[in-house]
């Protein structure tokens, strides 16, 4: 009976409710792809700021990392598609406001073909583990500069890179960034 549409005051023909997609407790119920892993993070507030814990190895066992950068993205734009072979990127939004998406492509997972959509920020802190073989993209989606902290398990190889790219609108994903 919850899902029927039921006509109210300024109801137009062809509108869907929304599903629920948190729980009270606002956790997430979309099911997560294969080998990732999410760990929201609170903001610790301090008398002149607040404090962001990134990661702790408390919180999820994960191999050395090797390489440390950041991608700072304007408003409105976005890097996608891309995936690697053997790197496992780490994600972090340290600043902003950012929509992070996975595509599980892989033959031999029980997932593939699943999509995850994560929204993280300065307000909404948290981690993302995208494991070897999935599909990634982000987009800043606020209205300043966002940066992106990526804390990868190998060091990017310039004369080898183990970084496979396709364009944001290929059709081979059925996603679109909008």
């Amino acid at each position: 009976m919850k899902n029927l549409i039921v006509p109210v005051l300024g109801y137009l023909p062809g509108a869907m409710r929304d599903v629920q997609s948190i729980t009270k407790d606002w956790e997430s119920l979309q099911p997560m792809i294969a080998g990732v892993i999410v760990r929201e993070v609170r903001n610790v507030m301090t008398d002149n700021g607040y404090l962001t814990e990134i990661y702790r190895n408390d919180w999820m066992e994960m191999t050395e990392v090797h390489h440390v950068f950041q991608k700072v993205l304007n408003p409105g734009m976005l890097a996608a598609w891309h995936l690697h072979a053997n790197t496992t990127d780490r994600l972090f939004v340290s600043m902003g406001q950012m929509k992070i998406v996975l595509y599980d492509a892989r033959e031999s997972s029980h997932t593939q073909g699943r999509i995850n959509v994560f929204r993280f920020g300065t307000a909404r802190p948290g981690f993302v583990v995208v494991p070897p073989g999935v599909w990634h993209g982000v987009m800043n989606i606020g209205t300043e500069t966002s940066v992106l902290l990526n804390l990868t398990d190998k060091v990017y190889e310039y004369d080898d890179p183990d970084h496979w790219r396709l364009p944001p609108d290929t059709t081979q994903i059925p996603y679109r960034f909008t």
